[in-house]
């Protein structure tokens, strides 16, 4: 199957890959024929890259990093947990903190096991899902990039199920900030931005009693936004003052939330996500911690067209989890002119070959 841009899906192309919403619930099933409506209603559902069927790629399959029954569960659990706790702060109940501290563990051990079992960097493609709430996709997002970025630099069991408390709460705190801030379709003005970054230090006053939650997990919250020069909220904090987990959750919470769509502006590609990080690395975030999170993650997914420095287009058909940057490709058009006979190429046994730009508008070969 081949990734492609919506606005350049031609009425006609088969659906590649079933579309969710954020109940795990099957919107459009793959094999679907994609009408012009259809298309367009994508496109209004924030949807701006679909797989589509594709005769050169009809071997390619796009696994999931986490299983579908790991998903379904995970969004249930913070869906669920996160209302109760909504309920504690705004009626005053009484919560069972034991039991939710036990829910939010199943769910990161759920997590960590399936990303152990995973062969391939971290591919996390977004736009198979439509979400009512991004609050909930964006936390098990951050997640499973930082479970991924954790794994990768060899922590601990204890450590793992620290950092994948904090930064599956890291946005707890949001949910004392207005829905209609929270969902602004534009630019907020000063007076709501002063209450987004309120979130952090919500999150922190509702984490940090917690019983069976790491206080560790409760700094996460408080501190996700800050960054090294200083420059982040709520209290400024540098380099050296800033706990390591939330280094980590910070680099993976700006990962997911340009590479997802949002109300205001559509995606960036993976590749596209860590250029920006880089952009800020050894001012904004740990410029070792960026360098391993493109070592975690599938800069090129599964199915993505790419042009090469010599001028030929393929498409990436596998990842090399050693060197994310180097996936496995299929070349099917050199010099301008679609082959008859593709073949592939590994990468990283062609060092002098790379991939220069992304082609996602391109439907069909040139």
């Amino acid at each position: 199957m081949r990734l492609v841009a919506v606005k350049s899906v031609e009425p006609g192309a088969k659906l590649g890959r079933d579309i969710y919403n954020d109940n795990s619930q099957i919107l459009l099933f793959r094999g679907a024929v994609l009408t012009g409506r259809l298309l367009t209603r994508l496109v209004e559902m924030g949807i701006h890259y679909i797989y589509i069927e594709d005769e050169l790629t009809n071997d390619i399959m796009v696994d999931s990093v986490i299983r579908d029954e790991t998903k379904k569960r995970a969004i249930k659990t913070i869906k669920e947990e996160f209302k109760i706790i909504s309920e504690e702060v705004i009626l005053k109940k009484t919560v069972n903190f034991d039991q939710l501290s036990q829910n939010f563990s199943t769910v990161v051990h759920s997590i960590l096991a399936d990303i152990k079992h995973n062969p391939d960097a971290l591919a996390m493609l977004s736009e198979t899902y439509v979400y009512d709430h991004y609050i909930f996709t964006h936390s098990l997002n951050v997640t499973i990039y930082t479970l991924g970025l954790a794994t990768k630099l060899g922590y601990s069991s204890k450590q793992l199920n620290e950092i994948g408390l904090g930064a599956l709460l890291h946005d707890v705190g949001k949910i004392a900030v207005p829905i209609e801030v929270l969902n602004k379709p534009g630019r907020l003005n000063k007076e709501e931005f002063e209450l987004i970054k309120t979130h952090p230090k919500a999150g922190f006053d509702l984490l940090r009693d917690v019983p069976n939650i790491p206080l560790l997990a409760a700094h996460c919250a408080f501190q996700h936004h800050e960054r090294l020069d200083g420059n982040g909220y709520p209290r400024g904090l540098t380099d050296n003052l800033i706990h390591p987990y939330a280094k980590i959750i910070g680099i993976a919470d700006v990962f997911d939330a340009v590479t997802s769509h949002r109300v205001y502006r559509k995606p960036m590609l993976p590749h596209e996500g860590l250029e920006l990080l880089y952009s800020g690395a050894g001012i904004l975030f740990d410029k070792g911690l960026v360098e391993t999170f493109r070592e975690t993650i599938a800069l090129y997914p599964v199915g993505l067209t790419v042009k090469l420095n010599d001028g030929r287009l393929a498409i990436v058909i596998r990842q090399n989890k050693q060197m994310s940057t180097r996936p496995v490709i299929r070349v099917f058009s050199e010099s301008g002119r679609k082959l008859k006979l593709t073949y592939d190429i590994d990468l990283m046994e062609y060092l002098d070959t790379t991939i220069i730009e992304t082609e996602t508008t391109l439907a069909t070969a040139n």
